[in-house]
């Protein structure tokens, strides 16, 4: 798989960005909300105006067409659209799909029948773990995640850290992921970033920010 890399990526709220994440790395970013953070991952997925350049692997995104682009630069977004009426439209219907299509939906909690459901009795929570699910079957190099667990039970939660952890280790896939959990962000032992004052920098560790409090 690849890495990511932005060079002096330029959008609104945010100085420009210059960061690397190596194929295979797990990287958190937390901030206050308004912060610019969902918009920071929809400009590497080049979905929103921005400046500057970003590359997967060698790849740079100016270079390819926007739609290949965001085919392996793949964006979980905290709300997926859906196009199809039953959940099956929205997978691909090659029969070698890897990781196999029902093995994937198994681990996150549903059977093949989830296939025939229709998208409108899905609750919010199905919904994640399935639009999850559809961005793996499409193999992504890098996974642009935001807010990936927000809103799932513990349970739920849990498998879906479990889903993304084996994913990044199989597949050397760099993931960059949005998080508000500071629990999560210390759980799977990534490298964590912060935005403070429109500027990303590393998210200090809570005992010396606690420590730096007046």
């Amino acid at each position: 798989m690849s890495a990511l890399r932005l060079q002096a990526l330029r959008l609104r709220l945010l100085a420009p960005v210059d960061l690397s994440i190596d194929a295979g790395e797990l990287v958190f970013l937390s901030g206050p909300s308004g912060a610019g953070k969902s918009l920071l991952l929809r400009a590497i997925a080049d979905l929103d105006p921005n400046g500057g350049e970003a590359w997967c692997g060698d790849t740079a995104r100016s270079s390819v067409p926007a739609h290949l682009w965001r085919r392996r630069v793949g964006l979980l977004p905290a709300e997926s659209g859906w196009w199809a009426e039953q959940v099956g439209g929205h997978f691909p219907t090659a029969p070698d799909t890897e990781p196999p299509l029902a093995a994937l939906l198994a681990r996150l909690g549903f059977g093949p029948e989830v296939l025939d459901w229709d998208v409108r009795r899905l609750s919010t929570g199905e919904r994640q773990r399935l639009a999850l699910a559809r961005l793996l079957a499409n193999r992504p190099e890098v996974l642009l995640l935001d807010e990936a667990t927000a809103n799932l039970d513990p349970e739920n939660r849990t498998r879906v850290e479990a889903v993304i952890a084996d994913y990044r280790a199989d597949a050397a896939a760099a993931v960059f992921w949005v998080s508000h959990d500071p629990e999560q962000r210390a759980r799977m032992n990534g490298r964590r970033l912060v935005i403070r004052d429109g500027r990303i920098s590393a998210e200090q560790p809570a005992a010396d920010a606690a420590q730096a409090d007046p």
